[in-house]
């Protein structure tokens, strides 16, 4: 059962409030959305207040993954965890999460930086900060003021600005329309079990400037896997198997690696 719960109210104007930081052991400090050596050395990011990228991303431009089954990261997830002077425990499980609230965006000043589980931050992805779901965890993220919705990977710690409940990255904010804004009400969703593992998946052989040689491959691989296959006319003739689980993609993934073809692509559907 998907509990909700409404934290604060709608507040407009540009303020983003992130972290995008390595979760450590070390003899160091959390300051805000900082991690600081204990004499309070100055800040690993080159500017003071965040922004937008110069160039602005159009919805079309951003690629939305679907959600899938993941291991837990080594990094990110220590509980309790302080953040000024503020405990927080991670949750055991994202099973049955489920709250309402306000939703901020962080883009250029973190863009590049390691988030706290140890991945690389890039705006230009969606992506998004949580105070106590596992990492990773993946939750579908709904702007109650314009009905627009997607699954979103959370791979970072944050927002630690009051009443904020989730923090998406500047692509995820363009998405869900509210880049302009800096905030949005929104309502967060855990999604877990069996529906963390649909056919979402194509894997792509080969692509070829001519149908012919699309076809010969096709009729190949059919003889090959029991999975569909077929071929994606755009600019090129794309061979491709699917759609098909998550797991089953790496599988076919790594048995036709070693193809004239070079890796085969594991795209969305």
């Amino acid at each position: 059962m998907v509990r909700f719960k409404t934290t604060g109210g709608y507040c407009g104007g540009f303020l983003v409030c992130a972290t995008a930081l390595l979760i450590s052991g070390c003899s160091s400090k959390f300051v805000g959305q900082e991690q600081l050596p204990a004499s309070g050395a100055k800040s690993r990011y080159s500017i003071a207040q965040d922004k937008a990228p110069a160039v602005a991303l159009a919805d079309h431009q951003i690629a939305e993954t679907p959600a899938r089954p993941e291991v837990r990261s080594l990094h990110g997830n220590k509980s309790p965890y302080t953040v000024n002077n503020k405990s927080y425990n991670i949750l055991a499980s994202a099973d049955g999460y489920g709250q309402e609230g306000l939703a901020s965006w962080y883009g250029v000043k973190f863009h590049g930086h390691a988030t706290s589980n140890g991945e690389t931050f890039d705006m230009y992805k969606i992506s998004a900060a949580h105070k106590t779901l596992p990492l990773p965890s993946w939750v579908r993220v709904t702007n109650l003021d314009n009905g627009k919705s997607i699954e979103v990977r959370i791979n970072d710690r944050g927002p630690f600005h009051g009443g904020r409940i989730i923090d998406l990255s500047y692509a995820g904010a363009v998405k869900l329309g509210y880049q302009d804004k800096g905030t949005a009400r929104v309502r967060v969703e855990a999604i877990s079990g069996s529906a963390l593992d649909s056919a979402s998946y194509y894997v792509q052989i080969g692509a070829f400037s001519k149908k012919t040689g699309a076809n010969t491959l096709k009729s190949k691989l059919a003889a090959e896997v029991a999975d569909p296959v077929d071929v994606y006319q755009d600019t090129y003739y794309r061979v491709r198997i699917g759609p098909v689980k998550y797991d089953r993609a790496q599988a076919l993934q790594l048995q036709f690696s070693e193809g004239d073809l070079g890796r085969p692509l594991i795209v969305a559907k």
